[in-house]
């Protein structure tokens, strides 16, 4: 089961976003920040999903702090392809970040892109 984590000023929207979709093998849970951080680095959880107003700074602030920014990526304000996703997936990213106005964009393109890794 691969766990993702949500934080930020959409995290409940992310959230309920990713459970419609129904996806196998997918668990998804509200979190913050650091609880995030802390689920990451001890293997408790594998992804994190954070948004703010621009995705591009508070979504990921601590996140970025605490693990390093090679293990980070923000959309900002743009919307990523496929490719883009499953490229920085196969990079290592594990924590996202992306405004909320795109939530019902990227949330299940980014959802979709785990699943698919298993």
């Amino acid at each position: 089961m691969t766990k993702i984590l949500t934080g930020g000023v959409g995290k409940a929207e992310v959230t309920e976003t990713v459970k419609k979709l129904g996806l196998d093998g997918i668990e998804i849970t509200v979190s913050n920040d650091m609880d995030a951080a802390m689920k990451l680095r001890g293997g408790q959880a594998d992804y994190f999903l954070g948004t703010c107003h621009t995705g591009a700074g508070a979504s990921l602030g601590v996140l970025v702090g605490l693990l390093g920014k090679p293990a980070c990526h923000t959309f900002g304000r743009s919307v990523p392809t496929e490719d883009e996703v499953n490229a920085l997936l196969a990079e290592g990213k594990k924590v996202f970040g992306f405004a909320i106005d795109q939530i019902d964009v990227i949330a299940p393109l980014m959802a979709r892109a785990i699943a698919a890794r298993g």
